[in-house]
């Protein structure tokens, strides 16, 4: 697979193969997950066991109070107190930001938990790599600070481990040291910009080039990946905003004339696989399990494209043979294995629809982007 990144005005696009898998922009009048607050407590509802935390926003983040910042000893938090957390999740309609007590700060081969003590490693690598590296996670930690261990820490040196986790500590005590003498809210540590995220996620994947016509991206490729300057803006010569402009829609095709239709919910988004044009007399079940197969790779595409996030229901072509069940659902894993965001799919309901969860990081790309009145969800 050949991948490129494209950067221009602080927009961030992933092609994969010439076409376009994602794109982020900064977060615009919010706070982008993985930033450090300072915030206040507005109000504890205890039925709810989580805490509405002022973090500067016109709505209160969430809080779940069963996260004690790695103390299970602290005391209750009460309405008024000031307390450090970090955004796990981004405000969207109408709900404020998702919040965590258990801070990690993120690097290229590990992410640092201060609050935490457990060492982990990336569910991406095999058994035996991930114990090797959950064992060198626990003596470079020796019991100061939790770690997981990601997928470029199998490439690289003990030594750049170690140095990687000194610089996350040091980011950590800046915050520690700062955080009681803050004001509430207050923003203790920016979130990292949309590239910086990306080259640490994909690098260990494989990254073609990055591709930019801002000189200063250049300094985060830096021995790292292919940095490619060029003079026009490349998002218009890849033509990103038609492509944008598409998965806005409900409705994509296929090159076998089937189709998907998207509709993104409240609660859930539900994808929709039917045969159009790809139609003929009395189709055999393996020619639309064919389609289904097909169809696989496009919804993980438009998928990490629109940001989709939450619940996921897939109406397949009817199938009964479940050994065509089967050849759909390892093509549906495959393709969602180069997703960045976390994904469990979880097979067939009772109803021959695919239920499957994906972790909401960002906002769905509709709520970056206005959308035309035809294609929203009814």
């Amino acid at each position: 697979m050949k991948r490129e990144i494209l950067v221009h005005g602080g927009a961030v696009a992933v092609m994969e193969d010439g076409r376009l898998c994602e794109y982020l922009t900064g977060t615009e009048g919010g706070l982008a997950p993985q930033t450090v607050v300072r915030g206040r407590v507005a109000r504890v509802v205890r039925g709810m066991d989580a805490a509405f935390v002022d973090v500067g926003e016109e709505r209160n983040g969430f809080l779940p109070l069963k996260e004690k910042n790695g103390d299970p000893d602290a005391a209750p938090l009460r309405e008024g107190d000031a307390v450090t957390v970090q955004v796990v999740r981004e405000a969207h309609g109408e709900k404020g930001a998702f919040l965590t007590r258990d801070i990690a700060l993120a690097g290229q081969t590990v992410i640092l938990m201060p609050c935490g003590r457990s060492v982990g490693a990336s569910g991406k690598l095999d058994a035996a790599e991930a114990a090797r590296l959950r064992e060198t996670g626990r003596r470079l930690a020796d019991g100061r600070f939790g770690l997981v261990m990601r997928t470029a820490a199998a490439e690289a040196e003990e030594a750049e481990i170690a140095a990687e986790i000194g610089s996350l500590a040091a980011v950590w005590a800046d915050i520690a040291a700062r955080a009681p003498v803050s004001p509430a809210p207050s923003v203790l540590r920016e979130a990292r910009t949309p590239l910086e995220t990306l080259l640490d996620d994909l690098i260990p994947r494989g990254v073609d080039a990055v591709i930019s016509d801002e000189p200063e991206t250049e300094r985060l490729c830096a021995g790292r990946c292919l940095f490619r300057a060029v003079q026009a803006d490349p998002m218009h010569t890849a033509g990103v905003p038609a492509r944008l402009e598409e998965a806005l829609r409900r409705r994509v095709w296929l090159k076998s004339g089937a189709n998907l239709v998207i509709d993104e919910c409240e609660a859930l988004t539900v994808i929709d696989v039917n045969t159009a044009k790809n139609t003929g007399k009395r189709q055999a079940e393996a020619s639309l399990t064919r389609v289904n197969v097909e169809a696989c790779a496009e919804i993980a595409r438009q998928v990490r494209l629109r940001s989709l996030g939450g619940i996921i229901i897939i109406d397949m072509i009817d199938m009964i043979d479940e050994s065509h069940r089967g050849e759909v659902l390892s093509a549906l894993r495959q393709a969602f294995a180069c997703d960045r965001a976390k994904t469990v799919i979880h097979g067939f309901t009772s109803l021959g629809l695919i239920e499957m969860t994906r972790r909401r990081t960002r906002k769905a790309l509709r709520e970056t982007f206005k959308t035309r009145k035809e294609d929203r969800c009814p």
